[in-house]
């Protein structure tokens, strides 16, 4: 993954990457897939426009199914 590279916290990078993850595994994706990096980058928008980081994993299902 290419988080090193995105102005997000340590606390951020644990939720976004958690989300991720769990996302991913729900629907037995890898995360390295085409999906799992547009969810990583669905995510990572979700972190930085979302104060209730709480909801990103609810959020980023949302609009995965969207797409």
């Amino acid at each position: 993954m290419l988080l090193c590279q995105i102005p997000l916290d340590d606390r951020e990078i644990t939720i976004v990457t958690d989300a991720v993850r769990q996302w991913c595994e729900e629907r037995k994706l890898d995360i390295d897939s085409i999906e799992g990096r547009r969810a990583i980058t669905i995510a990572v928008d979700l972190i930085q426009t979302n104060p209730r980081h709480d909801q990103i994993l609810a959020e980023l299902s949302k609009q995965m199914a969207h797409q």
